[in-house]
């Protein structure tokens, strides 16, 4: 057959061609990057709600008492070393990652661990327990200051009585708003270690202020609420709902430095004690 009347692309057409696929690519890849990162979060927020469930089946079997956030934390035993139990697991010394599969939930949650948050997290790898000492709690933390302990209570005046706050926790009757009362949410801390950050895994949820023997200090502490889906943190509360909150603006006081509001760190609104406390 003949090759004559056939003819071929000119530079123009390929050249609107290519454009025309550029444009179609310039507007599909951010949608489908942002629709896995929608798919990310809804596998976070069941995540968060499993941590939830998990802790109320656990308070049932405990006389109403949620589990212990670090029960070791301030036993002079476990003290130099980080504490050697948490509510994600266990470890045998302080540069050693937490085994989820020895933690107190472990009969309570799905395959027997916490399972990690999806979205992609640029965590440190250091095995410097200096650098990275929660790791294993999947990127989530728990409200440690008001369920997980009792540091809240009065009568906090002694070292001995510390140690028993921490190993002792909030029942289920003592929390009057459910609905708005953080159990767990997406957590991270930036470690200055030497003059560098470091994003790493923090298994607490801190309010703004610490309690001091029943008294709400004024100044605020390092915030560990991270904001990594677009801006938005899941938090699952403890009538076992879950649902994400976007970051309030940055305050930069006492500790919450420029660094953290740059690795989306920070609070929700309101940022005070009251989404996290008892009453």
């Amino acid at each position: 057959m003949s090759g004559k009347g056939k003819r071929g692309f000119s530079l123009v057409e390929v050249m609107v061609v290519v454009s025309t696929i550029s444009v179609v690519m310039a507007v599909t890849i951010p949608a489908m990057n942002t629709a896995r990162s929608r798919a990310r979060a809804i596998v976070c927020r069941s995540n968060l709600k499993q941590l939830v469930l998990a802790n109320i089946g656990y308070s049932n079997d405990h006389d109403g008492y949620y589990v212990s956030a670090a029960e070791d934390l301030c036993n002079p035993i476990a003290l130099l070393q980080g504490g050697m139990c948490r509510w994600h697991g266990k470890r045998t010394g302080p540069d050693e990652p937490f085994d989820p599969l020895k933690g107190p939930l472990v009969g309570y949650l799905a395959d027997g661990k916490v399972k990690k948050c999806p979205e992609s997290v640029e965590f440190s790898k250091s095995q410097d327990g200096m650098i990275n000492f929660e790791r294993g709690c999947g990127g989530y933390g728990y409200n440690m200051q008001y369920l997980g302990s009792r540091l809240w209570g009065n009568g906090i005046t002694t070292f001995a009585a510390m140690i028993k706050a921490y190993a002792k926790t909030t029942n289920a009757v003592e929390v009057k708003r459910t609905a708005e009362t953080l159990m767990f949410a997406d957590t991270a801390f930036c470690n200055d270690y030497e003059g560098i950050q470091y994003l790493v895994e923090y298994s607490f949820a801190e309010p703004p202020h610490y309690v001091t023997n029943g008294i709400t200090d004024t100044a605020f502490v390092s915030p560990s609420i991270h904001f990594r889906h677009y801006g938005l943190a899941n938090v699952g509360w403890v009538d076992g709902h879950v649902e994400a909150k976007p970051m309030a603006k940055p305050v930069l006081r006492e500790n919450y430095t420029a660094e953290m509001a740059k690795m989306n760190i920070g609070w929700f609104e309101p940022v005070d004690n009251t989404p996290f406390d008892l009453q």
